[in-house]
């Protein structure tokens, strides 16, 4: 039987914390950054956990 890969790039986008919780990024930041305000900037660039309604589709990806 073939071994179960982790796919990559959810190791790209996600972290999984010591409550077998997953951190993620904000999305909305990638692009025209001119238009939003600082305090909403600074929002984005904080991260955040996944949602229960995402949690065990991230936790699949990862086969651990």
């Amino acid at each position: 039987m073939n071994k179960i890969k982790t796919r990559r790039s959810a190791v790209k986008r996600y972290k999984k914390t010591g409550n077998n919780n997953f951190i993620r990024k904000r999305a909305y930041k990638g692009h025209l950054l001119g238009k939003k305000s600082s305090s909403r900037k600074r929002r984005l660039s904080s991260h955040t956990t996944v949602g229960n309604t995402e949690r065990s589709t991230v936790k699949k990806f990862f086969n651990n």
